[in-house]
């Protein structure tokens, strides 16, 4: 049973199929009936997808991207490389990774010439890491990857991270091949030990051992088709993973500082807490200034940082807003989902979007809350978007049911 994965064919090994006889004219000789029944299809099949059930997903991810910079990076079967396509994608997965996970922490790192080098440290800070991912495009690719010493410095910055957090590490691996010092199974059982979960997308072709890592700790292995699949595979990893079953369920301390924006006039109050103070986000720069009136201030130490949400370098407390854990909300407590139902003619329009029913839309989705019907288009939305049920909020009375 364990190997009932490996034993399936793959399509070049399975029996000859007429695909073409899949698309047939319609009654005027178009084909535009059919080709919208394929989209709404793909659409079902999303829908479906996302509608496996009410599952709880981390509001809190530490997660590695490791980037293969070898010699293979300076193909050319991703335009203009492959290295440069994997970064112009990467600086569309920093800003929508911040955006649905706010308060998560992200890192870089590269792999060649059989090494692996941090670019970035954990952090919640979206600016260093794109200002990171620009100066990478002067890279130059050379050497082979190495696998191992990847997962090891990833597994070394990720295994002290606490328990109710998850941890996770993305490779992008162009290269069919991996130069590892040592037993790369001893990793694998240690990453599986420090409840790692390794995703790896690959640039060129199947690989067993990136299968067998991503198999082991849980995560996902995908081989890319062309470059809008590329695009669409590391964007699935902006969504946050399940749950384990093994997550600590536990209080985690967090800090709400206060904003110190100094006025017009140059003041900004008596309080100590609005004096001019060293910037703990930049203390490490040359060029960036120190001191400054604004600022947000650590509730617990009393640490000047220019962003939220950050971790206090003098005490570890975890700095955040308001906005930042409602935007995380819906992890933890996602929408139900709709009832798949046969439309109707009772059923004329959709109530989030006001769409006209026809005869093309077969099914239509209702809120088991508010009984409100939506269209297939408006389920995918309310699920991968709004993440709110327009019936129910519209709704006093079952917008009160929700949050009591």
């Amino acid at each position: 049973m364990a190997d009932e994965d490996e034993v399936k064919e793959y399509r070049w090994e399975s029996g000859y199929e007429k695909t073409w006889e899949a698309i047939k004219e319609d009654d005027d000789g178009l084909l535009e009936s059919n080709v919208a029944e394929l989209v709404a299809r793909a659409k079902r099949k999303r829908a479906a997808l996302k509608a496996t059930g009410a599952i709880q997903l981390g509001m809190m991810r530490h997660l590695f991207v490791v980037v293969d910079a070898s010699e293979c990076m300076f193909l050319q079967d991703l335009k203009p490389t492959r290295f440069l396509c994997i970064l112009k994608l990467l600086e569309l997965f920093v800003h929508e990774f911040f955006d649905l996970n706010p308060i998560s922490q992200l890192g870089i790192m590269i792999t060649k010439m059989k090494r692996s080098e941090q670019i970035t440290v954990l952090a919640g800070n979206q600016k260093k890491h794109l200002e990171a991912l620009q100066k990478l495009k002067d890279l130059s690719c050379e050497g082979e990857p190495s696998l191992q010493n990847s997962l090891e410095r990833a597994m070394s910055g990720l295994k002290n991270m606490p328990a109710h957090s998850s941890r996770e590490v993305v490779v992008l691996f162009g290269s069919l091949t991996t130069c590892d010092p040592g037993d790369i199974q001893k990793t694998i059982k240690s990453l599986k030990e420090n409840n790692i979960r390794v995703s790896i997308i690959g640039l060129a072709a199947e690989v067993r051992i990136c299968r067998e890592i991503a198999k082991k700790t849980g995560g996902s292995y995908n081989v890319l088709i062309d470059d809008h699949h590329l695009k669409e595979l590391i964007l699935n990893q902006v969504q946050p993973p399940a749950v384990a079953g093994s997550m600590e369920a536990s209080l985690v301390k967090m800090g709400f500082p206060g904003g110190t924006i100094s006025t017009n006039d140059g003041t900004s109050g008596s309080s100590a807490d609005h004096a001019p103070a060293y910037c703990l986000c930049h203390i490490e720069s040359e060029t960036s200034s120190l001191i400054g009136n604004s600022g947000y201030n650590c509730p617990q130490c009393g640490s000047r940082y220019c962003e939220l949400p950050v971790e206090c370098k003098q005490c570890g407390l975890t700095l955040v807003s308001a906005p930042h854990l409602a935007r995380s909300y819906h992890h933890l407590f996602p929408i139900k989902p709709f009832i798949e139902r046969a439309q109707t003619p009772e059923t004329t329009h959709c109530f989030a979007c006001a769409k006209i029913f026809i005869e093309a839309d077969t099914n239509v989705y209702q809120c088991e809350t508010c009984n409100q019907i939506m269209c297939l288009d408006c389920d995918l939305f309310i699920r991968e978007t709004l993440h709110t049920c327009p019936g129910c909020a519209s709704d006093p009375f079952t917008a009160q049911m929700k949050t009591n």
